[in-house]
């Protein structure tokens, strides 16, 4: 059997991709003809169609699915000059096998080949229509305005990372963060001043919560228990709002802030102090990483690491229900602002409902819209839950029909712990790559917060008002 040389092999496959080439030219230069004069056509054709659209946006619309029709066509060319160069591929290395072992190329390698080959193939045509489609298919989308967000104050004395952070119901309206350095602080909104500390815990403080009515706060712990403490503030004068018009750049650079800023003894330590709870709650086996009142503020319900969410007695201490079901441990749960609703979420990828508006039944909804950790779900002043994941979506419920969600927001990153505005239905979504996004409940994107250009540990907290949405 005659073997092809090598250099022959090689001018061979020149020729047949320099013919290739000629004819995908003569294909596209006939294919825009073609298009030029189906074009002309389709647009003689407007006037004499009966449709409520204006002509003009008709006519887009004619561009627009031209422009997927040509765009699938290449990909087809393509497709055809790939093949041909995958049967030369296949056909040369049958001849470098017979060359170099004296037989023919074993059926298995030569599969093996060829299929690596096909996968390469299948790679590049899923790049290139991705790539060739989000063009035009943004072109669908509806255009919003995106809010201005500037940083207002800067909250500075913890000696570690911030956890979570909440705001009053009711007077004085302060501002509450739990911390990794084992404490909360209590601050003023519009000074930036710490007003009081609790350290309590002998662990991580994972959340704050503060009672609807109440001068009572609601604090969870790596320590195993949540603990519960009254405290009295006296807000300070507040001076005139400083020119905030330089910091509206989309980038904050705080580099200039030393490494060693919030370290040692800050702020929070030269505060009244709270060292000892009010009550303290303790039948959980693991760290407790939320906790929250629910409505009325006599019971309270805790997440923990043990895979179980506790609900107690606030006069009495006692536990009334262990919440058992989730196989993985906790990483949030939150009530429902009027109703004694709780959802729990977990890293077995679910989030559950508990309902205890009837006493005498409790009932418990499973629900599994995520592919990964579930790292919180909360409530929003509406029928509506805000569920976030690491699997990098954030996910829309309705609570009188979960079946699916209303609305699917897809990121670049892993989503933590979310917060719903409660007058404007804003989420607010932390990700693991610092960015904070803003997004209403239909999933439009409204804004990006301003973030340093290094890492922050939470040592330092920014408010931030956006123009448009708050």
């Amino acid at each position: 059997m005659p073997v092809e040389s090598g250099s022959s092999a090689a001018a061979r496959h020149t020729k047949q991709k320099r013919k290739s080439h000629s004819l995908s030219i003569r294909r596209s230069n006939s294919t825009d003809q073609e298009q030029r004069t189906v074009t002309g056509m389709q647009r003689d054709m407007l006037d004499g169609q009966d449709s409520k659209l204006p002509l003009s946006l008709r006519s887009n619309l004619l561009d627009l699915f031209g422009q997927i029709e040509r765009e699938f066509e290449n990909l087809y060319i393509e497709n055809l000059e790939l093949r041909r160069e995958i049967d030369t591929l296949n056909e040369r290395l049958v001849s470098e096998g017979q060359t170099i072992d004296g037989g023919e190329l074993s059926k298995g390698a030569l599969k093996a080949k060829a299929s690596h080959s096909t996968s390469q193939l299948s790679q590049k045509l899923m790049t290139t229509y991705k790539a060739s489609t989000s063009k035009i298919v943004s072109s669908f989308k509806a255009t919003t305005s995106r809010a201005v967000c500037q940083i207002l104050r800067e909250y500075v004395g913890h000696r570690d990372g911030i956890w979570d952070l909440a705001v009053t119901r009711n007077s004085p309206v302060v501002l509450g963060t739990a911390s990794a350095d084992h404490s909360a602080a209590l601050w003023s909104i519009e000074t930036g001043k710490c007003l009081l500390r609790y350290a309590g815990h002998a662990g991580s403080v994972n959340s704050i919560k503060f009672h609807p009515t109440e001068q009572m706060a609601l604090t969870a712990s790596g320590d195993q228990t949540a603990h519960i403490w009254r405290y009295m503030v006296q807000l300070p004068v507040i001076p005139p709002l400083a020119d905030i018009s330089a910091l509206c750049d989309d980038e904050l650079d705080f580099s200039d802030r030393e490494d060693g800023d919030g370290d040692g003894e800050g702020p929070c330590s030269e505060v009244p102090t709270i060292r000892v709870a009010t009550t303290t709650l303790k039948s959980h086996q693991g760290v407790v990483i939320a906790a929250d009142w629910l409505v009325g503020g006599k019971q309270v319900v805790t997440a923990s690491w043990d895979r179980a969410a506790n609900l107690y007695e606030v006069e009495t201490s006692e536990l009334v229900h262990t919440l058992t079901g989730h196989d993985q441990e906790l990483t949030h749960c939150c009530t429902h602002p009027s109703q004694r609703l709780v959802v729990t979420s977990s890293r077995d990828t679910t989030f559950r409902l508990w309902d205890f508006r009837d006493p005498s039944i409790h009932s418990v909804n499973v629900f599994q819209g995520h592919t990964d950790t579930v790292t919180s779900a909360v409530f929003t002043v509406g029928d509506n839950v805000v569920s976030g994941s690491d699997d990098r979506t954030v996910k829309v419920w309705d609570l009188k029909n979960m079946r699916s969600p209303i609305a699917t927001i897809r990121t670049d990153s892993a989503v933590n712990r979310i917060s719903v505005s409660a007058n404007q239905r804003i989420i607010a979504l932390p990700h693991d790559n610092r960015q904070v996004r803003l997004f209403d409940m239909t999933g439009v994107r409204l804004a990006r917060l301003p973030r340093s250009n290094r890492q922050v540990k939470g040592l330092l907290l920014g408010v931030l008002t956006c123009v448009g949405c708050v």
